[in-house]
């Protein structure tokens, strides 16, 4: 896979040399469109057991999926290349706790609308679902932890009381950057790309930050990070740690990036009802 990408970053710097605007348009493309997936019979027939309901935003679908409970309520918010079925093994568990569930599908993920992603549009779905449904607690996972937070901006509903950012990113231009890298850009082809996203989101990349995001927020947060997550460094959790206020933070080895174990579940079991 990696020959691939290196040869795709090639050609886009070799388009580079006649057009900026096109090698960073078609860079963009590639960084902003996930593999869609098909549904596993598993998740398919585990999302059945679901009340579905879409919501608009922007002329873009959103789909939710509902377990009621008279608990507390609880949003899941899942990463890229995912969908709401990946929380199975916590909502079967929480559900017995008495729990109320919603979990959403991101943009351009399971059978909500857009052909892009990014955590801004994303962070617009979460503002959308939270605010039909009024959640006490949100759980996000990689970039769902990072667009929930950026959700919380500017936001209609302020009564969130805790969130749990499972692998987050801290910083969208680390995110960026590790992009490049992976791809073999040029510096010419990075310059352009940078300037394009500021043209797009009318804002310097790095100001799409968690951590500066959670230094204005007072929510109590759970922060679980694997050491040895080789998607997202260990050290954005301590910089998103050292963020938020009141805060915690939970070091794992050995579950890498997805934190998928019955001890990391109790984890959040135990947050939630602190």
């Amino acid at each position: 896979m990696s020959i691939i990408q290196k040869l795709i970053g090639f050609i886009i710097n070799v388009i580079g040399l006649f057009s900026k605007k096109s090698a960073a348009r078609l860079a963009l493309y590639l960084f902003t469109t996930p593999r869609r997936g098909r549904l596993t019979e598993k998740q398919f027939d585990f999302l059945g057991t679901a009340f579905r309901e879409e919501l608009t935003v922007n002329n873009m679908a959103v789909m939710t999926y509902r377990w009621l409970g008279k608990g507390n309520t609880i949003l899941l918010a899942h990463g890229w290349e995912s969908n709401a079925a990946r929380w199975q093994y916590l909502i079967e568990p929480l559900r017995k706790l008495g729990y109320n569930i919603i979990a959403l599908d991101a943009p351009a993920h399971g059978k909500s609308g857009s052909k892009r992603f990014n955590a801004i549009l994303y962070a617009e779905f979460i503002k959308a679902v939270s605010k039909k449904f009024k959640p006490d607690f949100i759980i996000g996972h990689s970039v769902g932890g990072m667009a929930s937070v950026f959700s919380q901006t500017n936001s209609d509903y302020k009564a969130l009381k805790k969130m749990i950012l499972l692998g987050t990113p801290s910083e969208f231009t680390d995110v960026l950057n590790r992009y490049y890298k992976m791809m073999g850009f040029s510096k010419r082809t990075v310059n352009a790309i940078n300037q394009l996203a500021k043209d797009r989101f009318n804002e310097e990349p790095e100001n799409f930050s968690t951590a500066k995001y959670l230094e204005t927020l007072s929510l109590e947060g759970l922060i679980i990070h694997d050491e040895k997550d080789t998607i997202i460094p260990y050290q954005d959790a301590l910089s998103i740690n050292n963020s938020l206020k009141n805060s915690k933070l939970i070091t794992t080895t050995g579950f890498g990036h997805s934190l998928i174990d019955d001890s990391i579940s109790n984890y959040i079991y135990e947050f939630l009802k602190s």
